[in-house]
């Protein structure tokens, strides 16, 4: 007996239509995978001789150059393989926590290298729709191949959980820096903005904004340089940091003022003494979002310059220019910069000094950048920076590291159950969401050049 399609089509469930929908991506993608790879694989091969050429290596050297290529290959393709899962690590210590989970030092057992593992709940990400900022996070992490980007080396999940394994940088983030000290020196602000604005121009060149420059953000490696992290993903995940978030906090009511009748030591000690919960909680801060971001407009990636002149007037003067008691008068703060981006006469910095901030924070059409990013390392604060080796020199702060798993520039945090499976609800309603999945990194020496290859998160999660 024949039945017609649309018969056929008509009887079927709507789980089920689901299911032959995810099974038909699921293929489509996985033999394009296989094409891509091989691709991919032939035109490493391509290079790899070009460079041999250019080289001018005899018959002899060549041939060891393509078995050593041959066998990174393998080796790749036998990683490529192998499932990886929360048994393959030991979890250390928790070096960070917000809304979105927690960051855990980890140690891969097979060969004891150190990572941080960023745990991401599921059902947080679901609830605050976060996809698309996993989404930029992933384009991201592919496309830069960075000295100022943080790392990403495998990625896998299970029923409650996504894990991000990371690069590992033992100096903690600036936040922390800049609350350990009352005040940098102008010659150390130099630096560190001199090296973030190149930070930031990598990935702006990648077609990137970031939007969520802050110091929590700025990643300090084992020598003190900096490297940028969370790109809209773990802080994407903070209601605080999404700006729909400060939508109506102009609607709210205005406090009593009594922050700004502070003079300059209260106001650094009241930043201080609120900024770390403020960056672990879900309230968070609007301090660093340019205003244009705010006004649901549309904005482009000079708002990232604007975070940066807020970091760099924090850095010199001890607290942000629009710090208040609660993000309405923050958000009131920063919508009339105008009126109150001022400078303490009792924290005195050079002309240079607040020439560039006031430069980051203008209106965008008028803001320092706008013409790219060398009217920014042309500018007279940076006087004297050799931005071609920048990272080579020691850095203004040093780090001092005394191990691979040493923690001492983190913040201390009490142990929790996240990878406990207690959220037995959450089991059945994702399905799509329990496929095991993966990402490495594999650098080939023989011609400088570092190879992203994702597998990441399941097809109809980031298709």
């Amino acid at each position: 007996m024949t039945i017609s399609t649309s018969t056929s089509c008509s009887s079927m469930s709507n789980h089920t239509k689901e299911r032959v929908t995810l099974a038909k991506v699921t293929l489509e993608n996985f033999y394009s995978n296989l094409i891509s790879q091989h691709e991919e694989r032939e035109m490493r091969q391509q290079k790899l001789e070009k460079v041999m050429d250019q080289e001018g290596l005899a018959d002899e050297e060549k041939r060891i150059r393509r078995s050593q290529h041959a066998r990174k290959e393998t080796e790749f393709l036998r990683l490529k393989r192998t499932r990886l899962g929360l048994d393959d690590f030991e979890s250390l210590k928790v070096i960070g926590r917000g809304a979105f989970g927690e960051v855990r030092l980890v140690q891969k057992k097979d060969t004891g290298h150190v990572y941080a593992m960023k745990i991401l709940r599921k059902a947080d990400m679901l609830e605050k729709e976060q996809i698309g900022h996993i989404r930029a996070e992933r384009d991201i992490l592919v496309e830069a191949d960075s000295l100022w980007v943080v790392k990403m080396f495998y990625s896998f999940q299970d029923k409650m959980n996504l894990y991000l394994i990371m690069e590992f940088l033992p100096g903690g983030d600036m936040m922390t820096l800049l609350m350990k000290k009352d005040t940098l020196t102008e010659e150390a602000t130099q630096f560190y903005i001199a090296e973030t604005v190149l930070a930031i121009d990598s990935i702006h060149q990648l077609g990137f904004i970031h939007r969520d420059i802050k110091p929590d953000n700025l990643l300090l490696d084992s020598k003190g340089h900096v490297k940028l992290s969370d790109f809209g993903l773990c802080t994407g995940l903070k209601k605080a940091h999404r700006t729909e978030f400060y939508r109506n906090l102009n609607h709210s009511l205005p406090s009593d003022f009594t922050f700004q009748n502070m003079n300059s030591k209260r106001k650094a000690e009241t930043w201080k003494r609120n900024r770390r919960q403020l960056a672990f909680s879900t309230v968070g801060t609007p301090d660093y979002i340019a205003p244009e971001v705010f006004m649901q407009n549309g904005y482009n990636k000079l708002c990232d310059w604007w975070s940066l002149g807020v970091i760099m007037y924090e850095m010199l003067i001890g607290y942000p220019p629009f710090c208040s008691e609660t993000p309405q008068e923050t958000y009131r703060k920063v919508m009339n910069w105008r009126e109150t981006l001022t400078f303490p006469p009792e924290v005195p910095i050079s002309e240079k000094a607040k020439d560039l901030i006031l430069r980051f924070c203008c209106e965008s059409e008028n803001r320092i950048g706008a013409s790219g990013v060398e009217e920014i390392k042309s500018n007279p604060f940076f006087e004297g920076v050799d931005y071609d080796h920048i990272r080579e020199r020691p850095a203004a702060i040093p780090i001092e590291i005394k191990s691979i798993d040493d923690t001492s520039n983190f913040d201390e945090f009490p142990d929790s159950d996240i990878l406990q499976p207690t959220c037995k609800f959450f089991f059945h309603p994702f399905p799509t969401l329990t496929h095991t999945v993966k990402s490495f990194v594999v650098v080939d020496s023989s011609f400088s050049s570092t190879w992203f290859f994702f597998y990441f998160f399941p097809f109809l999660l980031l298709q």
